[in-house]
């Protein structure tokens, strides 16, 4: 339940300070917000072409797909990731992750106990699961930037539409009380002296 509001100096001077303090504090918001939303705008492309060399890294996969079926050869025993490598990343007050690289297990074979497929097939999968954890990446990224622009965005409507106009129309409201009650104090002065001048008349 909101505090009932109080009509005294003391009170019009708080609303005061409040209202400094809100109009000092949402331009800070505002460039936060145009901040977050550059950076997303300028994410929107660079996932875009992630997603389309990952189409095509499959897409190169696919023609030779036939022989990851090969019941001689598990793929899966010669490609696992050891670390996803991120580094952070500190933007308009938001960490995110940035993508470094994908570190895969080390698997040693024997090119002629093999089939001749196996290399290019382990390089190309290998170039496709870095992709699709870069693409990952840069997701997780970008879900946390949106998250924070919606968050920045709620508090600029917060201050700009509800906060700072109810700060303004309480000061006006204390102001015509306080003048009301000037005026009315003037008054009361006036007829007191007048009262007291026709005692003495008497």
């Amino acid at each position: 339940m909101a505090e009932k509001l109080k009509y005294n100096k003391t009170a019009l001077k708080a609303q005061r300070d409040a209202r400094a303090k809100y109009e000092k504090f949402l331009p800070i918001l505002q460039l936060k917000k145009m901040q977050l939303q550059l950076v997303i705008r300028q994410m929107e492309p660079v996932i875009e072409e992630k997603r389309r060399m990952l189409a095509e890294v499959a897409a190169s996969i696919r023609p030779w797909s036939r022989y990851l079926s090969d019941f001689l050869v598990d793929i899966n025993d010669y490609i696992q990731i050891q670390e996803v490598r991120t580094d952070s990343d500190n933007i308009a007050g938001v960490e995110v992750p940035e993508f470094k690289e994908v570190i895969f297990k080390d698997f040693p074979y024997s090119l002629f106990a093999t089939p001749s497929w196996l290399d290019p097939a382990t390089d190309a999968l290998k170039q496709l699961v870095s992709t699709r954890e870069e693409l990952r990446v840069l997701l997780k990224k970008e879900s946390l930037i949106r998250e924070e622009l919606r968050t920045t965005t709620q508090r600029c409507n917060l201050f700009e539409k509800k906060l700072i106009p109810e700060l303004k129309e309480n000061i006006r409201k204390i102001k015509i009380f306080l003048g009301d009650e000037e005026t009315a104090a003037v008054g009361r002065a006036k007829l007191t002296k007048g009262n007291i001048q026709d005692q003495e008349v008497i």
